[in-house]
């Protein structure tokens, strides 16, 4: 059995979803929280550490005005509702992201959330909010140079990243048929096993999220060796 400490997953077809039902795009984003909430109660059955979501990229601000204002606003409502849930379940949240792009009031909400389940151990949900892979190796190289902490290498550069304290995901999930990475972990994903679905993320249901590790466990992960 391979070992399993991270799972990533691109949550890609909430808006075809609720078209597909004569409803709006909107609908579906709202019927997308409920396979959130079955993969988190998953993985935690599953003892996986670490679940990252891409939850809001930095290219999604050019969707239409009230598309936008709709997804962070179940964002906020969602957060501050299931507070008490999240603490209850262990869950550690934490926001990898440009937080200075965001609403002043999903800001505040973030920094409260984070620093009332900063102790929680039973699983760290890393969500991904305004969040750009090439923004962050940007990112990451700049702070780099300006520090100027010695030999540039792959552990020193790491350690500028988002994600400079969280293990490289062994999975990542991609719904709704599409077979790209839209941005999201470039670096992280190097020796990642990727699995596309064509099923849409709101259909997305604990059966998918098994069928996916039992195929994982089957793979001879090689890192370069024979």
């Amino acid at each position: 059995m391979n070992e399993l400490n991270h799972v990533a997953i691109i949550m890609d077809g909430n808006g075809r979803w609720g078209l597909k039902k004569n409803k709006s795009r909107n609908y579906g984003h709202l019927r997308g929280l409920r396979a959130v909430q079955i993969v988190i109660k998953s993985s935690i059955k599953k003892r996986i550490p670490f679940l990252t979501l891409y939850t809001f990229s930095t290219e999604n601000w050019r969707r239409p005005e009230n598309e936008v204002n709709f997804l962070f606003d179940l964002i906020r409502k969602s957060l501050k509702k299931k507070i008490n849930s999240i603490i209850k379940q262990g869950v550690k949240i934490n926001i990898i992201g440009k937080k200075a792009g965001l609403p002043n009031d999903i800001k505040r909400t973030i920094k409260i959330i984070e620093k009332k389940t900063r102790s929680n151990k039973m699983i760290t949900l890393n969500l991904a909010l305004n969040y750009g892979s090439k923004e962050e190796i940007i990112n990451a190289c700049k702070a780099f140079l300006k520090t100027n902490k010695g030999e540039i290498n792959v552990s020193n550069f790491k350690k500028e990243l988002y994600t400079k304290s969280i293990p490289d995901p062994e999975i990542l999930i991609r719904t709704g048929g599409m077979k790209r990475l839209s941005n999201f972990l470039l670096w992280q994903l190097a020796y990642t096993e990727i699995f596309f679905i064509d099923k849409l993320w709101p259909d997305f249901n604990e059966n998918d999220f098994n069928k996916i590790i039992l195929k994982y466990n089957k793979i001879k992960r090689n890192f370069g060796k024979i």
